[in-house]
């Protein structure tokens, strides 16, 4: 891909948005910050790199403060963000970082006879040439993820080294990126953010005249668009993903805030009232990001006229933004202009309009908004709805690769939110942005690490709970308790399963304690079904018996308020998590005939029922596998009439034989062939046409066989 191609718009918004994140993580001046920005196009990365560097290293004026009114003496300004060219001979980062420290330490500001002064902030570094290493020889490649490994010592701890006053940003391509994963794990582990731009690999080149970021000339961000670019639960093989449904309660607070930034910084309704029969068309709007226009346009009703309120309202807000960078307004201002623009889309998002495009809007205006002014007092409330959008927009993206660096972004703007955050001083909004950051962790888990994102979600559904307790308000207390007993059930899949089965059950047990019947029964019986299944999980590791009894209870309980009437999906799930309860407990080596006799007809009536109230909803409604619970119910009709405690006559024998033989045939219709389920399945089929033979002769086979699919005869004959 040539740099001067044009490439797609969503290409230019994602690498614009990206750049504002990595602009703002880098302009908070938080120390211990350990970024990573992948990028295989060199030329693309060195025209954000020198963008980066002239926007960041030197504020406006080339003067960091004033001549103290004392005589002190103006000095050159010192800069926030220093670009260092990694040491090939001795590619160490941190030497590097030292050694340029130690040759312009931070000049004392404010000294006078009266005051000693003080030294201004450390600035952040940006290395680049890491990708320069590939053509160095092996040696030297060690050497430097040796230098990162050792490195690793200074962060667990309060070692002094100027370094960690610092935030460090690493230019990589995505095999060094890799091999840093995999040779440095511990100074992995210790990342706050990665931030991927898109663009065409470069070949390995020397590159070093494009190097020289502090003599460049700043690259306009007008031109950077065109430069650059619920939950199975695993049982037997016989029973797989029967047991459903696992539930969060979702805060409220996490999608339908009512948002106090709308209070305090309602847009300027008499600027707009003053221009809203005088707005030109959006193409003339040059101060702007195009990829802002083109989102905003997009987002335009087209079933109703151009200037009606809905299509109008957006336009408004960019004119006013347009207005105030003609006049060069404040930073504060253009803020407060973005935020109005990013709190509109909000609101209609919170409406139901949660479009991948609304989302957008509101991400790049907030985005906008915090790159102008980064000590607003509404900060924490700003990036933790950019979290919660990008939370959103993960959502949207289905479960492929852009899913989850959605999800992986949201989290980056909690944890910063995280920081600015005084949990003493501000425990609503802090207890807030940890539930939402739990249930983020509790998404990522289910794309890559899932032990490590369940503990993370553990760890911050507990600090939430610190600071949200039951007095302060119950009920999201209650919801907590409940998302943190789910995490833990999830841990419980991974690791110490009977220890995180247990905390997962006291958890749940916590939020039942505020939910009445009466006043939340849905909630109620959610939560219910959640204990059944905790104890149905834990019946596998001990006494198997007693906890698949109290699973049963907690069904039943359930079933009083997930009716089919009521919410039919629900119904199906806990009733089909109780049909899986009483298969167990027929199955188990403790229980008499005529138990096992009983359970098994339990087994099956429960099974059909949730077949029936499946057949009337939507696959897409369903939390389980349809297809698994037929074959399920085909299972138990022939083990009933199979097991040495049965006492019917032929009649009764050839009934299950059917049913059991009519249900493996209906899920084998709906799988798909040459997979492991549709394998299992056929041979279910062939073994009981074999007992249909033993059992009732030859006319007992042919009746079998007049019910199997013709296309499977061939395949089925030559194994009886």
């Amino acid at each position: 891909m040539s740099v001067n191609e044009i490439l797609p718009p969503d290409i230019f918004a994602w690498n614009r948005q990206v750049y504002q994140r990595l602009k703002f993580a880098l302009s908070i001046g938080l120390r211990r910050q350990i970024f990573f920005a992948v990028c295989d196009d060199l030329h693309l990365r060195n025209q954000i790199a020198t963008r980066l560097h002239s926007t960041l290293a030197y504020p406006v004026g080339q003067v960091l403060y004033q001549p103290a009114e004392t005589g002190g003496i103006s000095t050159p300004a010192y800069p926030r963000l220093v670009t260092l060219r990694l040491n090939l001979n001795d590619p160490n980062p941190i030497a590097q970082i030292n050694q340029w420290l130690a040759n312009y330490p931070p000049p004392i500001v404010g000294e006078s006879k009266d005051t000693p002064g003080r030294p201004l902030p450390i600035p952040a570094f940006q290395i680049v040439g890491v990708e320069l290493l590939t053509k160095q020889s092996v040696a030297v490649q060690r050497l430097f993820l040796q230098y990162l490994r050792l490195s690793e010592q200074y962060f667990p701890t309060q070692e002094p080294s100027s370094f960690l006053e610092s935030s460090l940003l690493f230019w990589v391509p995505r095999p060094w990126l890799h091999a840093i994963q995999q040779s440095a794990p511990k100074f992995w582990h210790c990342r706050t953010g990665v931030f991927i731009f898109v663009g065409e690999p470069t070949p390995s080149i020397d590159n070093r005249d494009h190097q020289n970021f502090s003599s460049l000339r700043s690259v306009d961000l007008g031109n950077l668009e065109i430069s650059i670019v619920d939950e199975s639960i695993p049982s037997d093989e016989s029973l797989d993903k029967t047991v459903q449904e696992f539930q969060f309660i979702q805060d409220d607070d996490f999608i339908n805030q009512t948002s106090e930034i709308l209070q305090n910084q309602p847009p300027n309704a008499t600027i707009i009232s003053a221009v809203k029969t005088s707005i030109p068309l959006l193409s003339f709007f040059s101060h702007i990001n195009n990829e802002l226009i083109f989102l905003v346009k997009s987002t335009f009703d087209n079933n109703i006229a151009e200037d009606a309120d809905e299509n109008l309202q957006p336009q408004q807000l960019l004119w006013v933004i347009e207005q105030l960078q003609i006049q060069e307004a404040s930073p504060e201002k253009l803020a407060t202009a973005y935020n109005n623009l990013g709190n509109l889309y909000r609101l209609r998002i919170e409406q139901g309009q949660s479009s991948p495009k609304n989302l957008m809007v509101a991400i790049i205006a907030y985005q906008e908004a915090v790159s102008y002014d980064y000590t607003s007092p509404q900060l924490p409330d700003t990036l933790n709805d950019l979290g919660t959008l990008y939370w959103m927009l993960h959502r949207t993206a289905g479960s492929g690769d852009d899913g989850k660096t959605y999800i992986e972004q949201g989290i980056e703007f909690y944890h910063l939110a995280i920081k600015l955050i005084s949990p003493d001083s501000q425990s609503e909004i802090y207890a807030r942005v940890q539930n939402n950051l739990a249930t983020a962790y509790g998404d990522l888990a289910r794309f890559s690490n899932p032990v490590e994102n369940w503990q993370q979600a553990v760890t911050a559904y507990n600090e939430a709970l610190l600071y949200r307790t039951e007095e302060t308000d119950p009920l999201k207390y209650a919801a907590c308790q409940n998302n943190l007993g789910t995490a833990y059930w999830h841990l419980g899949q991974h690791i110490q399963p009977v220890e995180h089965l247990k905390q997962a059950i006291a958890a749940y047990n916590s939020a039942l304690t505020y939910y009445q019947p009466a006043d939340e029964p849905l909630k109620y019986g959610m939560i219910q079904n959640n204990i059944g299944t905790a104890y149905w999980n834990l019946s596998q590791y001990e006494t198997p018996l007693e906890n698949l009894q109290l699973a049963v209870d907690f069904y039943l309980e359930a079933l009083k308020y997930r009716t089919s009437a009521h919410v039919p999906n629900a119904c199906a799930g806990t009733r089909n998590n109780l049909g899986t309860a009483y298969w167990h407990i027929a199955n188990l080596p403790q229980v008499t005939k005529e138990i096992r006799q009983n359970f098994l007809q339990l087994c099956i009536k429960t099974y059909q029922e949730t077949l029936k109230i499946a057949d009337s909803l939507s696959r897409t409604n369903i939390s389980f596998d349809v297809l698994a619970t037929q074959n399920n119910l085909g299972l138990a009709h022939y083990q009933l009439v199979t097991d040495p405690s049965f006492t019917g006559d032929k009649r009764i024998l050839s009934q299950h034989l059917e049913a059991s033989l009519d249900n493996h045939v209906h899920s084998l219709n709906g799988l798909d062939k040459n997979t492991e389920a549709y394998y299992t399945t056929f041979t279910h089929i062939v073994k009981i046409i074999r007992t249909f033979h033993n059992e009732l002769g030859i006319k007992g086979q042919n009746l079998a066989l007049s019910k199997v699919p013709g296309h499977l005869i061939p395949e089925i004959l030559p194994k009886l």
